[in-house]
């Protein structure tokens, strides 16, 4: 099957201004490639400042890679310019770590889960409204919440309207960025079982980031462990999970397991 995201050699490096006015490079991540299949999850797993999510917002063309190629649908996105970035960006889109900062506190649900389609202009009132109810519906938040504020939501309950909203335009790929953590055990369990089901229903294909080993094992096709800026170990999540071949890897199960691990001994 051909992939529909395809990662190339892909690099960020950012210039900060240092003291008595020298400019130091820093590099996010580099010679970063993979491919993702449609219809499949690609965990992308690190420490806190890997380089995950710089490249989660490369992938989203929200940020521009400093060299290296990403294709999308077999059309490679590196380069647009702003008017053909406008067409590809609904088929990409992010769910974040914290849905209270990423909910607007001034609309109530129906117009969160609407505003995407306000600002592209798609669909009639009325169709907005019917196509609201469906994508609340999947992610189980009953239609009497719908004019509720976020606050008056349970924590899950706003991520799941997070999940619905990122749903409005009809994308080919989520990229969930840390979108379990900030849950407790119970909720992060359901919302990974919603989004298993999203998948199958909808033909969903995901880039879960994450620090948590185990839960990628859990949702994911295959696992990418990052360090530093750069892809240490790739492989089919099985395989990373119970036979991990880096130090990294086996630091990050060791990390869920609270035991000392040794290749092909997990």
């Amino acid at each position: 099957m051909e992939p529909l995201l395809h990662v190339e050699n892909l690099e960020k490096r950012y210039e900060t201004g240092g003291l008595f006015g020298v400019t130091k490079k820093v590099t996010a991540f580099a010679d970063v490639s993979f491919a993702l299949r449609p219809q499949t999850t690609l965990a992308l797993v690190g420490a806190s400042g890997a380089g995950k999510s710089t490249l989660a917002s490369c992938i989203a063309c929200l940020e521009t890679p400093t060299s290296g190629r990403i294709l999308f649908e077999h059309r490679e996105i590196t380069g647009l310019n702003e008017k053909q970035l406008r067409a590809v960006r609904p088929r990409i889109q992010l769910v974040f770590q914290d849905p209270v900062s990423s909910l607007n506190p001034r609309l109530n649900i129906l117009d969160i889960v609407t505003e995407p389609l306000n600002i592209h202009r798609r669909l009639s009132e009325h169709e907005k409204r019917e196509h609201a109810r469906e994508l609340l519906d999947r992610v189980e938040i009953s239609w009497e919440k719908v004019l509720r504020n976020p606050e008056e939501l349970s924590g899950g309950q706003k991520q799941r309207v997070a999940i619905a909203r990122a749903l409005a335009l009809k994308p080919k790929l989520l990229i969930l960025d840390e979108a379990l953590s900030a849950l407790d055990a119970s909720v992060q369990a359901q919302i990974a079982n919603l989004l298993l089901d999203l998948q199958c229903s909808l033909g969903l294909t995901y880039l879960f980031i994450t620090h948590d080993l185990k839960m990628a094992a859990h949702l994911a096709d295959e696992i990418a462990v990052m360090q530093n800026g750069r892809i240490v170990e790739l492989g089919a999540a099985e395989r990373v999970f119970r036979n991990p071949a880096h130090e990294m890897t086996r630091q990050l199960v060791k990390a869920h397991s609270g035991k000392d691990l040794t290749p092909g001994l997990v």
